[in-house]
């Protein structure tokens, strides 16, 4: 089964989730654009949040749902 991978990047003066080129939303503050990354994902489980820093880079990430442990391979 395919995870759904969802992202909480800078935009501009703000923050916005996306899920590959499509914009779930945007937001005037990185913690309420968390808020709304976990939301779909827990919406849309097996999922993924990864939330990035202000200059791109990822700062954590969040696993909802049938992560494999170990993986397969």
């Amino acid at each position: 089964m395919t995870r759904n991978e969802y992202h909480v990047v800078p935009d501009g003066g703000g923050w916005k989730v996306e899920q590959g080129s499509n914009v779930v939303g945007t937001y005037d503050t990185k913690q309420r654009a968390v808020e709304a990354g976990r939301e779909a994902a827990h919406g849309n489980e097996p999922s993924q949040l990864v939330v990035h820093t202000s200059d791109g880079k990822i700062e954590t990430e969040y696993t909802y749902q049938g992560d494999p442990y170990p993986p397969a391979g």
